[in-house]
């Protein structure tokens, strides 16, 4: 008779020799095989993304494995969500990729197996090794400009000869050759950018010249990019720094309306391509809906919008989400939700609301704010009796968070959770999870953007 362990052994056996008869089948092959194991799970199901666009919705077997095999996918930048956490992950034909992931730990936890893991582990290598920088670094943007750029340019020489490395041992692809490199080279240019953005005021033009010699040696359409976090994230702040005039104040001016059509009209100047264009204009437009301060601005920055963006879906998309933001505004009636309640029942909002009620929000991946937030609302509960305090899970429960639950004495009936992330999130606007909402006995809509961590938000309460 075969034990349990036994059985264990031999499906690990047969599992990695499919995978490497896999790898040879995909060697000569235009297929993509792409699975992977969730471990701790906050959710059933993976989903595929390319150009923020759904491509597939992998559901997790019994085991917590997804995979399938591609005939059609094209070679490029994906990104795997595990709700509400995501990641990049490079794919091209003939790939055979395994992903192992802890949901818990999303970003640190991540590693790749199989034919063209070795360009994706780099990339998730090169992630953690700039988190752990990034304390270091924070400190340095006190230095002078010169010591400044020594600094990064030492730091960039290390991370190349990692990649040379890396590049000799598996002979990339050439568009994999160009995927890794910006992988190293943006954040690296983007940190030039910030401390630009917050020591560069009253430079002469002599100095800024030759602080942004770097830029000479970076490109500003690179179609092949244009959904690749770093340097969608360096052409922002690129983007920034130029919508400054020498003697302006980034922080000052950052929150304003001009600013970011400023940013908004340097995309149509300064960037090439129209996919690269539409998708930094709909990150720009993102930006500013999202400041609330701004809303009677906004009609203005659409108008701007509208001319340098080419998509009808990121049209529509951020349309609907300045209208979402509108049904969000004080004293408006909070928009109904069908949502999970601890009996894993579905419930409505409209039965959840039967006096002033505060909804804060976490999530499974993230238990060390989890912890922070109870505590705050515990405190709360008594300081204001008259409010009803209540958690919204951004998963469906399971048996984890009841466990959580009687380790941290919580109370199931105040906890409830979404049952569709993307809909729910889209339709209360939920961007982070430090966000609250405040509503009245009725429904109305006290606060719709409240910061649930912010040291004063007991005065709104205090107010109301």
């Amino acid at each position: 008779m075969v034990t349990t362990k036994h059985q264990c052994f031999l499906s690990v056996l047969f599992f990695l020799g499919m995978l490497i008869i896999s790898c040879e089948e995909f060697k000569n092959s235009d297929r993509i095989f792409f699975g992977g194991q969730i471990v701790n799970p906050s959710s059933t199901y993976v989903t595929l993304y390319k150009d923020n666009k759904t491509i597939d919705s992998l559901s997790l077997n019994l085991n917590y494995r997804f995979f399938k095999y591609y005939d059609s996918l094209e070679t490029g930048i994906y990104k795997i969500e595990h709700i509400p956490e995501y990641k990049s992950v490079f794919l091209e034909k003939g790939d055979s990729i395994w992903a192992r992931i802890n949901a818990s730990s999303f970003s640190q936890s991540i590693v790749y197996s199989g034919r063209g893991a070795a360009k994706n582990n780099f990339i998730m290598d090169l992630l953690l090794r700039f988190e752990e920088e990034n304390s270091f670094l924070s400190s340095k943007y006190s230095s002078d400009s010169e010591t400044f750029t020594n600094l990064i340019d030492s730091l960039l020489l290390e991370k190349k000869n990692r990649w040379i490395l890396m590049d000799s041992i598996n002979q990339l692809s050439p568009i994999a050759q160009k995927i890794t490199q910006a992988a190293y080279i943006y954040p690296y240019a983007t940190r030039k950018e910030r401390y630009a953005l917050l020591r560069g005021t009253y430079w002469d033009k002599k100095k800024d010249s030759l602080y942004f010699d770097f830029r000479k040696y970076l490109s500003f359409s690179e179609t092949d990019l244009a959904f690749f976090d770093p340097y969608i994230n360096y052409l922002l702040n690129y983007l920034s720094e130029k919508a400054l005039d020498s003697s302006q104040n980034y922080f000052q001016n950052r929150q304003s309306t001009d600013f970011n059509i400023k940013r908004l009209r340097l995309i149509e100047s300064h960037i090439g391509g129209s996919v690269l264009k539409n998708n930094l204009a709909r990150a720009v437009a993102f930006e500013e809906l999202m400041k609330m301060g701004n809303h009677k601005n906004h009609e203005k920055f659409l108008q701007q919008f509208i001319l340098i963006n080419n998509s009808k879906s990121y049209l529509t998309e951020v349309l609907d989400l300045h209208n979402e933001i509108e049904d969000m505004s004080a004293g408006k009636i909070l928009p109904e939700l069908k949502l999970q309640n601890h009996q894993l029942k579905i419930v409505s909002t409209k039965d959840v609301i039967d006096q002033p009620t505060v909804f804060y929000f976490w999530s499974q991946t993230q238990m060390s704010h989890y912890r922070n937030t109870i505590l705050k609302a515990k405190k709360l509960e008594k300081q204001f009796p008259k409010y009803k305090f209540k958690g919204v899970c951004l998963q469906p429960f399971n048996e984890i968070v009841f466990e959580v639950y009687r380790m941290m004495e919580i109370d199931p009936q105040t906890q409830l959770a979404f049952t569709d992330f993307d809909k729910d999130s889209k339709k209360w606007v939920l961007s982070l999870l430090n966000r609250s909402i405040v509503v009245d006995a009725n429904g109305r809509i006290i606060e719709g953007f409240g910061n649930f961590s912010a040291p004063d938000f007991a005065d709104l309460l205090r107010e109301n």
